[in-house]
Protein backbone atom coordinates (compact mmCIF):
# COMPACT_ATOMS: atom_id res chain seq x y z
CA UNK A 1 0.00 0.00 0.00
CA UNK A 2 1.38 3.43 -0.95
CA UNK A 3 0.47 5.08 2.39
CA UNK A 4 2.48 2.51 4.33
CA UNK A 5 5.48 3.08 2.08
CA UNK A 6 5.21 6.83 2.66
CA UNK A 7 5.11 6.34 6.41
CA UNK A 8 8.15 4.05 6.32
CA UNK A 9 10.04 6.58 4.18
CA UNK A 10 9.23 9.35 6.63
CA UNK A 11 10.41 7.62 9.80
CA UNK A 12 12.97 9.98 11.22
CA UNK A 13 15.63 10.01 13.89
CA UNK A 14 15.09 7.33 16.47
CA UNK A 15 14.93 9.46 19.64
CA UNK A 16 13.81 13.02 18.79
CA UNK A 17 13.84 15.68 21.54
CA UNK A 18 11.00 17.74 20.08
CA UNK A 19 7.87 16.09 18.70
CA UNK A 20 4.10 15.95 18.84
CA UNK A 21 2.47 12.83 20.24
CA UNK A 22 -0.69 11.87 18.30
CA UNK A 23 -3.50 9.45 19.10
CA UNK A 24 -6.98 8.83 17.73
CA UNK A 25 -10.08 6.90 18.70
CA UNK A 26 -12.15 5.44 15.86
CA UNK A 27 -15.40 3.61 15.17
CA UNK A 28 -13.43 0.59 13.87
CA UNK A 29 -10.20 -0.57 12.30
CA UNK A 30 -10.62 0.37 8.62
CA UNK A 31 -9.53 3.87 7.49
CA UNK A 32 -11.75 3.58 4.42
CA UNK A 33 -14.93 2.43 6.22
CA UNK A 34 -14.62 3.69 9.80
CA UNK A 35 -14.38 7.18 11.26
CA UNK A 36 -12.21 9.14 13.68
CA UNK A 37 -14.26 10.13 16.75
CA UNK A 38 -11.45 11.67 18.80
CA UNK A 39 -8.17 13.28 17.75
CA UNK A 40 -5.59 14.41 20.29
CA UNK A 41 -1.99 15.59 20.36
CA UNK A 42 0.63 16.77 22.85
CA UNK A 43 3.40 19.13 21.74
CA UNK A 44 6.65 18.15 23.46
CA UNK A 45 9.77 20.27 23.73
CA UNK A 46 12.85 18.76 25.41
CA UNK A 47 10.69 16.24 27.27
CA UNK A 48 8.14 18.77 28.53
CA UNK A 49 4.53 19.21 27.45
CA UNK A 50 4.20 22.64 25.83
CA UNK A 51 0.71 22.37 24.34
CA UNK A 52 -2.25 20.08 23.92
CA UNK A 53 -4.93 19.52 21.34
CA UNK A 54 -7.98 17.31 21.86
CA UNK A 55 -11.29 17.23 20.01
CA UNK A 56 -14.22 14.89 19.86
CA UNK A 57 -15.58 14.53 16.32
CA UNK A 58 -19.14 13.93 15.20
CA UNK A 59 -19.13 10.87 12.91
CA UNK A 60 -21.45 10.40 9.95
CA UNK A 61 -22.70 7.08 11.38
CA UNK A 62 -23.58 6.18 14.99
CA UNK A 63 -20.90 4.89 17.33
CA UNK A 64 -21.41 1.19 18.10
CA UNK A 65 -21.82 -0.13 21.63
CA UNK A 66 -18.45 -1.98 21.56
CA UNK A 67 -16.58 1.25 20.80
CA UNK A 68 -18.54 3.11 23.49
CA UNK A 69 -17.62 0.43 26.05
CA UNK A 70 -13.96 0.48 24.94
CA UNK A 71 -13.45 4.25 24.75
CA UNK A 72 -16.26 5.67 26.87
CA UNK A 73 -17.21 7.90 23.91
CA UNK A 74 -20.96 7.84 23.31
CA UNK A 75 -23.19 9.21 20.57
CA UNK A 76 -24.51 11.78 23.07
CA UNK A 77 -20.95 13.02 23.72
CA UNK A 78 -20.28 13.74 20.04
CA UNK A 79 -23.74 15.04 19.12
CA UNK A 80 -22.64 18.70 19.08
CA UNK A 81 -18.99 18.08 18.19
CA UNK A 82 -17.47 19.50 14.99
CA UNK A 83 -17.12 17.41 11.85
CA UNK A 84 -13.78 15.96 10.79
CA UNK A 85 -13.00 18.76 8.27
CA UNK A 86 -12.94 21.44 10.96
CA UNK A 87 -10.91 19.35 13.39
CA UNK A 88 -8.32 18.36 10.76
CA UNK A 89 -7.75 22.00 9.89
CA UNK A 90 -7.01 22.84 13.55
CA UNK A 91 -4.97 19.65 14.00
CA UNK A 92 -2.64 20.22 11.04
CA UNK A 93 -2.01 23.76 12.26
CA UNK A 94 -1.23 22.44 15.75
CA UNK A 95 1.24 19.75 14.65
CA UNK A 96 2.88 21.99 12.04
CA UNK A 97 6.03 20.25 10.77
CA UNK A 98 6.84 18.43 14.02
CA UNK A 99 7.99 14.83 14.16
CA UNK A 100 4.84 12.82 14.91
CA UNK A 101 5.27 10.28 17.70
CA UNK A 102 2.72 7.56 18.38
CA UNK A 103 2.27 3.99 19.47
CA UNK A 104 1.67 1.98 16.30
CA UNK A 105 1.67 5.40 14.64
CA UNK A 106 0.97 3.90 11.20
CA UNK A 107 -2.56 3.03 12.31
CA UNK A 108 -3.33 6.60 13.41
CA UNK A 109 -1.66 8.20 10.40
CA UNK A 110 -3.45 5.96 7.92
CA UNK A 111 -6.77 7.20 9.33
CA UNK A 112 -5.59 10.82 9.41
CA UNK A 113 -4.18 10.69 5.87
CA UNK A 114 -7.32 9.02 4.50
CA UNK A 115 -9.45 11.75 6.06
CA UNK A 116 -7.15 14.54 4.89
CA UNK A 117 -7.49 13.22 1.36
CA UNK A 118 -11.31 12.87 1.61
CA UNK A 119 -11.56 16.45 2.87
CA UNK A 120 -9.28 17.88 0.18
CA UNK A 121 -6.37 18.80 2.47
CA UNK A 122 -2.70 18.46 1.57
CA UNK A 123 -1.04 15.25 2.77
CA UNK A 124 1.15 15.23 5.87
CA UNK A 125 4.88 15.22 5.21
CA UNK A 126 5.96 15.00 8.84
CA UNK A 127 8.64 12.57 9.95
CA UNK A 128 7.51 9.95 12.46
CA UNK A 129 8.73 8.00 15.46
CA UNK A 130 6.95 4.93 16.84
CA UNK A 131 7.10 3.65 20.41
CA UNK A 132 5.94 0.21 19.30
CA UNK A 133 8.83 -0.06 16.82
CA UNK A 134 11.29 1.15 19.46
CA UNK A 135 9.91 -1.29 22.02
CA UNK A 136 10.18 -4.19 19.58
CA UNK A 137 13.78 -3.22 18.86
CA UNK A 138 14.93 -2.71 22.45
CA UNK A 139 12.50 -4.15 25.02
CA UNK A 140 12.60 -7.89 25.60
CA UNK A 141 8.89 -8.30 26.37
CA UNK A 142 6.28 -10.81 25.18
CA UNK A 143 3.88 -8.01 24.26
CA UNK A 144 4.70 -4.51 23.03
CA UNK A 145 1.19 -3.13 23.51
CA UNK A 146 0.97 0.35 24.99
CA UNK A 147 -0.70 -1.08 28.11
CA UNK A 148 2.04 -3.68 28.61
CA UNK A 149 4.80 -1.11 28.09
CA UNK A 150 3.08 1.21 30.57
CA UNK A 151 3.04 -1.60 33.15
CA UNK A 152 6.70 -2.40 32.40
CA UNK A 153 7.73 1.22 32.98
CA UNK A 154 5.30 1.82 35.87
CA UNK A 155 3.34 4.43 33.87
CA UNK A 156 -0.28 5.00 34.88
CA UNK A 157 -2.84 3.80 32.34
CA UNK A 158 -5.64 5.87 33.82
CA UNK A 159 -8.06 6.79 31.04
CA UNK A 160 -6.53 4.33 28.54
CA UNK A 161 -8.46 4.33 25.22
CA UNK A 162 -9.15 8.05 25.34
CA UNK A 163 -6.92 9.82 22.85
CA UNK A 164 -5.40 12.53 25.07
CA UNK A 165 -4.72 10.06 27.88
CA UNK A 166 -3.11 7.67 25.38
CA UNK A 167 -0.92 10.55 24.15
CA UNK A 168 0.28 11.10 27.72
CA UNK A 169 0.88 7.37 28.25
CA UNK A 170 2.78 7.17 24.94
CA UNK A 171 4.89 10.22 25.86
CA UNK A 172 5.79 8.71 29.24
CA UNK A 173 6.59 5.30 27.74
CA UNK A 174 8.74 7.01 25.07
CA UNK A 175 10.65 8.99 27.69
CA UNK A 176 11.38 5.75 29.57
CA UNK A 177 12.53 3.91 26.44
CA UNK A 178 14.65 6.91 25.44
CA UNK A 179 16.23 7.17 28.89
CA UNK A 180 17.02 3.46 28.97
CA UNK A 181 18.21 2.94 25.40
CA UNK A 182 19.18 6.18 23.66
CA UNK A 183 22.78 6.02 24.85
CA UNK A 184 23.01 2.50 23.36
CA UNK A 185 22.38 3.96 19.88
CA UNK A 186 24.99 6.73 20.04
Amino acid sequence: MIQTELIQQQTSQEFPENYTVVDIETTGLSPSRDEIIELSALKIRNGNIKGEFSRLIKPETPIGSFITRLTGISNDMVMTSPKIEEVLSEFTEFISDDVILGHNVKFDLNFIRTNLEKCGFLPLKNNTADTMTLARRYCKLKSHSLKNLAFHYNVSISGHHRALNDCLITHNVYQNIKKEFSSATN
